[in-house]
C-alpha cells in the first residue's frame, strides 16, 4: 500500500533545551486511520503541526501527499482539527462553517450542502444560529470537527478529536472515520486514551519525542508479548 506520509529523522527543539522530536521516522499508508499514542509532552501535537506546515523541523525530511504538488495545492487537500478550538466565538455555528468553506473556495451551493450535512453529522441541528461562545465545550469540539471536514479533505489531522464528547457520539465519530477511510481519506489522529488508540488501523507509540514502535496493534502485542495495548506501551517504554 502506498504511503501518504513519510517522515525521516525528524528533529524539533524548543528553547531553552526541550527536545520535542528526536530522530523521528515513520510512515503512514493511504486510506487508513493512523494513531499517534503517547502521554502529554510526547511530541504528538508538534509532529502534527509540522505535517500541516505550521512548524518547521530543525532537521529531517517530510514527504506528504504528493511531492509533485506545491504546498498550497497540498494544503487544499488537508483538514486539521486542533486541540484548541480554532473558531470565531462571536460568529454563529453556521457562520463559522460558512467562513471556513469560503476559505477553501466552495461555491454557494456547495457551502449550503456541506454545512447541512456536517451539522447533521455532529448532531447540532437547531444550533445553527447560536454564537459559538454560547455553546458547551463538547459542542465546540463538534463544530471544530465539522470545520476540518468542510472541504472534503484527502488527508485529515485530528488532535485529540473526541475530548469532551459523550460515548454515544464518540462511537458515531469513529463510524464516520471508518466511512471516510472507505472513501480513500487518510486520517492521522493523536490520543492518550488506550481504547481510542485500539480503534486505529496502525499506531505510532511516542514518548519524549521518540518513536517507541510503529505497527498494527496485533504486531505491537506480539512484539512485546503483551495482552493489551497499555501493557505493550509500558513494556516498550521500559525497554526503550
Amino acid at each position: 500500500m502506498e504511503n501518504i506520509i513519510e517522515v525521516e529523522g525528524l528533529n524539533k527543539k524548543f528553547p531553552p533545551d526541550i527536545h520535542a522530536l528526536s530522530e523521528l521516522t515513520l510512515q503512514v499508508k493511504k486510506g487508513i486511520t493512523f494513531g499517534l499514542l503517547g502521554p502529554n509532552g510526547s511530541g504528538k501535537t508538534t509532529l502534527i503541526r509540522i505535517l500541516v506546515g505550521i512548524l518547521k523541523p530543525d532537521s529531517g525530511k517530510v514527504a506528504i501527499i504528493d511531492d509533485s504538488l506545491s504546498w498550497s495545492e497540498k494544503a487544499a487537500k488537508i483538514g486539521y482539527m486542533t486541540q484548541t478550538h480554532a473558531l470565531y466565538q462571536d460568529l454563529t455555528l453556521a457562520e463559522n462553517l460558512d467562513f471556513f468553506a469560503a476559505i477553501y473556495g466552495l461555491s454557494a451551493r456547495e457551502k449550503r450542502k456541506r454545512i447541512e450535512e456536517l451539522i447533521s453529522l455532529v448532531k447540532l441541528e437547531g444550533k445553527e444560529k447560536s454564537p459559538v461562545a454560547t455553546l458547551s465545550g463538547g459542542m465546540r469540539q463538534r463544530v471544530s470537527l465539522a470545520a476540518s471536514l468542510i472541504h472534503e479533505p484527502q488527508l485529515l489531522f485530528l488532535d485529540e478529536p473526541t475530548v469532551g464528547i459523550d460515548p454515544s457520539l464518540r462511537r458515531e465519530f469513529w463510524a464516520y472515520f471508518g466511512s471516510l477511510n472507505r472513501q480513500g481519506v487518510s486520517i492521522v489522529l493523536s490520543t492518550h486514551v488506550m481504547d481510542e488508540a485500539a480503534r486505529c488501523d496502525e499506531l505510532a507509540l511516542l514518548r519524549n519525542g521518540k518513536l517507541l514502535a510503529q505497527g498494527k496493534i496485533e504486531e505491537l502485542l506480539a512484539q512485546t508479548r503483551s495482552k493489551n495495548l497499555e501493557e505493550a506501551f509500558l513494556s516498550l517504554e521500559e525497554n526503550g
